[in-house]
């Protein structure tokens, strides 16, 4: 019953207009700043981290737009994934750096995309779709009605979308050998058992996929950072070049370089990124521990 009442309010936000589903978003980001719940404290943990420059009171206006922005993406998130894509793409109101996307494709070595939590991030995978055959990982949801509406909210278009396994992995090496789109998101911490390392994230250390390494090492496909940011009336679709050092062959200098062209996107606008998130989990032994109840 509470699936069903939650895929039935996603479906509902869905046919509100844009504008509406933003105050939403915006009010409900303002209740969780006036709480004390986790992500209010994750958040302003996060920021102190990343931005030591920010008196505390930038710290906390940062930190509650960054909530409202987080809850934004939530309340549009149904549209994205229930509309059709002319719709999509009258609300990217502008594109910068599409002709990076195009050059980098056109070299024929497969195009891996970097997509951060920033943002609306649910609207990159559609946009590259809509320029080349897009390969996009997904890990199911517990929930199955949940993950019927969002897998086949992903999965139009010319998008398909690989399982968070060996077989995903088989297949964005074959979408990258074939010359198209893979899109992966770069900064979600991995688990324990899976490849990666620490490197600097914003100054901080941080535990990193190392995805992105192998593959690149395996097909020598070009990078580039694609983000949605959140403008009035729309998305504004921003392309950046990747930091050179991710093509390094030493595995933490490129993962060094793929943070810093996270970091580079983020910067762009600091409010739009998930700050909630705890991006320095799981540090080895010898590394500082954050989150500890503050803030």
């Amino acid at each position: 019953m509470k699936d069903w009442l939650v895929v039935s309010f996603i479906k509902l936000l869905s046919l509100l207009p844009l504008s509406v589903s933003r105050a939403l978003g915006a009010f409900l980001g303002g209740l969780l700043w006036r709480g004390r719940g986790r992500e209010k404290r994750v958040t302003i943990t996060n920021l102190r981290l990343c931005f030591p420059e920010l008196s505390e009171e930038e710290v906390h206006q940062l930190a509650r737009e960054s909530l409202q922005e987080t809850m934004k993406t939530a309340m549009e998130a149904g549209a994205v994934w229930r509309r059709d894509y002319g719709w999509l793409k009258s609300k990217m109101v502008e594109i910068e750096g599409e002709e990076i996307l195009r050059q980098k494709l056109a070299q024929g070595k497969g195009l891996l995309v970097l997509a951060p939590h920033h943002g609306n991030w649910e609207v990159v995978a559609p946009y590259l779709a809509s320029i080349a055959p897009l390969t996009a990982m997904y890990q199911p949801l517990k929930s199955a009605a949940m993950d019927e509406l969002v897998l086949k909210g992903r999965s139009k278009l010319n998008i398909t979308m690989a399982p968070t396994n060996r077989k995903g992995v088989m297949m964005l090496l074959k979408a990258l050998q074939q010359g198209t789109i893979v899109g992966i998101l770069p900064d979600q911490v991995p688990e324990k058992d899976a490849a990666g390392g620490v490197a600097p994230f914003f100054g901080q250390p941080a535990l990193t996929i190392g995805l992105i390494h192998g593959l690149l090492q395996r097909t020598g496909c070009a990078v580039a950072s694609v983000f949605a940011q959140r403008v009035p009336g729309g998305f504004k679709m921003v392309v950046l070049d990747a930091d050179p050092a991710i093509y390094s062959e030493d595995e933490l200098t490129s993962l060094t370089g793929m943070n810093a062209s996270v970091e580079a996107c983020v910067r762009r606008a600091p409010a739009q990124y998930q700050w909630e998130y705890k991006r320095f989990r799981r540090l080895p032994e010898g590394y500082p521990k954050h989150y500890q109840k503050r803030g």
